[in-house]
Parts: C-alpha cells; sequence; structure tokens
C-alpha cells in the first residue's frame, strides 16, 4: 500500500525589498519532489548600470527676431540678418551642411489700449539649428552669430555618440540584475540558473540643455562665450527573470 500522498500543493510567496531592488519568487510543485528541481521557478530582479560620457557636440538653435510696420521690411530684415550669420560661420570653418533653418514665422502684432487691440506692424523670426563639435567650439559659434546680429537663442543642448555607452552601461544593468538574483537565490537556499529565461531593457540616453536667456546670450559677446562640457551619463535598466 502506498504510504504517501501525492496530493498536489501550491507556495507562493511574494515579498519586496532586499538591498534596494524588487523581486518576486513563486513556487509551484508536486509534494514530495525538490521545487528547485521542477525549472519553473522564478526570481525577478531589475538591474541598473551607469556610464559616464563626455559630450562629443552641441546643439545650438538661435537665430534673429526683426519687427516692422511692413510685413515685406520684417521678412527682408530677418533675410539679411541670418544671410549674414551664415556667411560668419562659414568664415569662421563651420561646415555649410550643419546649418539648417529650425523655425521660420511671421505674424502680426498687437497693443491693447483701453481694451482694444490696435494694429503694431509684423514681426518676422528666423531660426538656425547649428551643429557644433568640439562642444568647445559652441561658443565661437554663438559669439559669432551675436556679433552678426542675432539676437534670440532658443537652445544649447550637449550630445554624446551613444551607441558604446548604451552597451556599456546595459552590460553593467544585466551585472546588477545577477547579483541581486544570486543574494536572493542564497538567502533561500536555492541553486540559481545563471542564464536568465527573460529579459526586459530599457536605455535612458544622455542630452544635456544649458539653460540661458537671451539677453545673457547678445551680452556675452563681448566678453567670449564659453562652454564647459563636463561629464554626462547614460543609464539603462533591466528587468530579468532568473530561474532555480
Amino acid at each position: 500500500m502506498n504510504l504517501f500522498c501525492c496530493r498536489p500543493e501550491t507556495n507562493k510567496l511574494k515579498q519586496e525589498g532586499l538591498g534596494g531592488g524588487q523581486y518576486m519568487y513563486k513556487n509551484q510543485g508536486i509534494s514530495g519532489q525538490p521545487l528547485q528541481k521542477q525549472g519553473r521557478n522564478t526570481i525577478r530582479v531589475t538591474g541598473k548600470g551607469t556610464v559616464e560620457v563626455k559630450p562629443s557636440k552641441a546643439e545650438t538653435i538661435f537665430g534673429v527676431s526683426a519687427e516692422s510696420s511692413s510685413l515685406a521690411e520684417a521678412q527682408a530684415e530677418a533675410a539679411q540678418t541670418i544671410s549674414r550669420i551664415q556667411d560668419a560661420l562659414i568664415r569662421i570653418g563651420l561646415p555649410e551642411e550643419s546649418i539648417q533653418t529650425s523655425n521660420y514665422s511671421v505674424f502680426p502684432q498687437y497693443d491693447f489700449q483701453d481694451g482694444k487691440q490696435i494694429f503694431r506692424g509684423y514681426k518676422a523670426e528666423h531660426l538656425l539649428r547649428v551643429i557644433v563639435s568640439p562642444v568647445e567650439a559652441a561658443g565661437r559659434v554663438l559669439d559669432t552669430a551675436a556679433e552678426n546680429g542675432a539676437n534670440i537663442i532658443s537652445s544649447v543642448r550637449l550630445l554624446a555618440d551613444e551607441a558604446k555607452p548604451q552597451k556599456q552601461a546595459l552590460s553593467l544593468a544585466v551585472i546588477d540584475a545577477y547579483e541581486k538574483a544570486s543574494v536572493i537565490a542564497k538567502t533561500l537556499h536555492v541553486q540559481l540558473v545563471k542564464t536568465p529565461a527573460a529579459v526586459t531593457e530599457g536605455i535612458i540616453a544622455p542630452g544635456q540643455p544649458i539653460q540661458g536667456e537671451a539677453g545673457m546670450f547678445v551680452k556675452s559677446a563681448a566678453a567670449g562665450t564659453s562652454i564647459e562640457p563636463g561629464t554626462m551619463e547614460v543609464t539603462a535598466y533591466v528587468t530579468a527573470d532568473f530561474v532555480y
């Protein structure tokens, strides 16, 4: 006579925490058989990896705003100033293909007096998007633009080549996930399969804006604008399921 009962049992446990990470492990098996040999039990962890990278180029957006009572005059003034800026940038060695129009707009201007809208004229705005490499050269580009009539700065954004840093950050995230899973497995006294059964990843790419007012940009031309690149971070996350 069989003295052992083969009634199936289910045991589930969910926990959070352990070293700042989040994890979940589940057991499903038949009584009398070691659960860690079933091959269906998992530990889920989140790993993080961060790599510092130095920006390799700067994206600058600047231009001119011109006002006139005449639409044609406002457009002509903006066009002449932009042409002068483009020529000056090319003279200091900037490739022509790195200078592109970012935005062009023309709209009417109004004053309000005694609750009434009074037409004042037209405003024409023309913005250029200029990619500069190395980053340190961005200061000279901004100064040259200001000296030749630019009176708007929209943004200066530092950029980095992302492919290699992303791979490095992803590798660190996987290592972090495995180390967390190993700690959990050791605590539970189970044998972990080193290769994860499933992995989901995500990347936070760098892109560092430099904030400043247009007036600061125009005034800086006299003293010389300095753009210091510093470092940026590329961060990767992975969620991995490890079997035990």
